[in-house]
């Protein structure tokens, strides 16, 4: 995915946080960047999974494809931890949050660098 429309400066280092605000402070840019019918649900939304607290970095709904798409910003190389984190946060909102007549959740991994360490 292409962010310029950020006004980030590509060889910089950012916290996961500053992305992440700079994306809402652009939140109609970036729903344009990820496509037609998508709605934004919340931000840091909090999980509790066995008495443990995790934050989605942002979560959406897409109403043409009647599904929760959950974003992980990681502004590292991606890892094995983030992909199985990032499949928990997807299989908590197929468990707790999708009604029975919407599709499987949808997990996307932005990221520095995809390979794989």
């Amino acid at each position: 995915m292409v962010l310029e429309f950020l006004g980030l400066k590509s060889d910089s280092s950012y916290y996961e946080k500053d992305l992440e605000s700079a994306l809402i402070t652009n939140l109609q840019e970036f729903l344009l960047e990820l496509g037609n019918g998508f709605s934004f649900v919340s931000r840091q939304k909090r999980m509790l999974l066995e008495d443990d607290e995790f934050f989605a970095d942002l979560v959406f709904y897409n109403r043409l494809l009647r599904c929760f798409v959950v974003i992980e910003i990681k502004t590292h190389k991606i890892t094995h931890e983030d992909i199985g984190q990032l499949q928990m946060y997807v299989n908590y909102y197929d468990r707790n949050e999708k009604q029975a007549d919407e599709n499987a959740t949808i997990g996307i991994l932005l990221c520095a660098d995809k390979t794989i360490h």
